[in-house]
């Protein structure tokens, strides 16, 4: 039986730099790949970390920016009601009342 070391350790200890069957290039090599498997490995488990729990932060400051916006919204509306309630009446722009373009019926 072979003895095989923590993953954390593979990033420090070749595990494969003693075994008979392989030469020092080869050991080299299947390190750096065990390091890069260990490297995807940890990759994978924290966007799984982050796709599954919202960031916590991220939210607190969405919620803030949403209060912003709906006073910016109110704020927005009123100062638009405003500006229609300050344009003066057509009928007093000229003056005097011109009902020759009026098609309204009478009786």
């Amino acid at each position: 039986m072979s003895h095989h070391p923590p993953a954390n350790d593979i990033l420090t200890v070749n595990p494969y730099e003693s075994h008979p069957s392989l030469s020092p290039l080869e050991a080299a090599a299947l390190w750096e790949y065990a390091k890069l498997a260990h490297n995807v490995r940890m990759v994978t488990q924290k966007t799984r970390q982050l796709n599954e729990e919202p960031d916590k932060v991220m939210l607190a400051k969405l919620r803030v920016l949403e209060k912003k916006m709906g006073l910016v919204l109110t704020l927005f509306k009123a100062s638009v009601w405003g500006v229609i309630n300050e344009q003066p009446e057509p009928s007093t722009h000229s003056g005097e009342y011109n009902d020759s373009n009026d098609m309204t019926i009478r009786h």
